[in-house]
């Protein structure tokens, strides 16, 4: 009885289906909005930083979230210069102030984050309600997303951070398969030579103490060919607005 009974349901069902009645599954979110909601976390561990009163670990939070924004703020500056403005202009560099304070105001800059937060979360409602742009963003935004990762090395060498500098320069390489081919369809040279100085970081990054001078070059080296790429890219992305 109970097997004739699920037999009868799945026949239902199945009918209900073919005629439109049964509700879709929800609409899977685009790209830009995973990315965009990608860097949240990064704001949330600065305020837990903060409420512990951890100023390095929300430091380091904070320039985690520098390096996210960086990869999605195209998406912000081309849907709403104002919410562009606030976020980058305003609130960033006012906390990122705060936080080299050698000893910061800690319920100040948690307020502040909180307020940036609410911003950051209300900008994300706004766009997922937005038509969707054309393709040619979202190529930027994995561009610029995949080359956060290269734009930290540098500083962190002049840190002195080696671990950090090793760590994005893996990040950069094992994303880069997902971005090549949009480098390579710009140019076939630039692409050659980006693959070429790639190897030439990894081993330059294998010394316990590594030559900072020939890193460095050899990271802006790539960051300018791979920029020139980014930048067609961008450029015609902007015409289907």
């Amino acid at each position: 009885m109970m097997q004739h009974m699920s037999r009868v349901a799945i026949a239902l069902f199945a009918s209900l289906a073919i005629l439109g009645v049964v509700a879709p599954a929800a609409a899977q979110e685009r790209f830009e909005i995973t990315s965009i909601k990608a860097v949240r976390p990064t704001l949330v561990n600065t305020i837990n930083a903060l409420q512990q009163r951890d100023a390095a670990a929300a430091k380091e939070a904070f320039e985690a979230y520098d390096s996210g924004w960086n990869g999605i703020e195209f998406y912000v500056n081309v849907r709403s210069r104002p919410m562009y403005n606030l976020l980058e202009h305003d609130f960033q560099p006012r906390i990122t102030k705060a936080l080299a304070e050698p000893s910061p105001n800690f319920p100040v800059v948690q307020a502040d984050v909180q307020a940036m937060l609410a911003k950051f979360d209300e900008m994300v409602a706004t766009f997922a309600a937005m038509p969707a742009l054309h393709p040619l963003f979202d190529d930027v935004a994995r561009l610029r997303i995949v080359r956060a990762h290269l734009r930290e090395v540098n500083p962190a060498l002049k840190a002195g951070n080696i671990a950090k500098a090793r760590k994005s320069y893996k990040a950069f390489d094992d994303n880069w398969d997902s971005i090549e081919d949009l480098i390579k369809a710009r140019s076939e040279d630039a692409y050659v030579a980006i693959e070429k100085g790639m190897i030439e970081v990894e081993q330059a990054l294998m010394p316990d103490k590594p030559d900072a001078d020939k890193v460095t070059g050899l990271v802006n080296e790539i960051l300018r060919l791979y920029n020139a790429a980014l930048a067609e890219v961008a450029k015609e992305a902007r015409t289907h607005l």
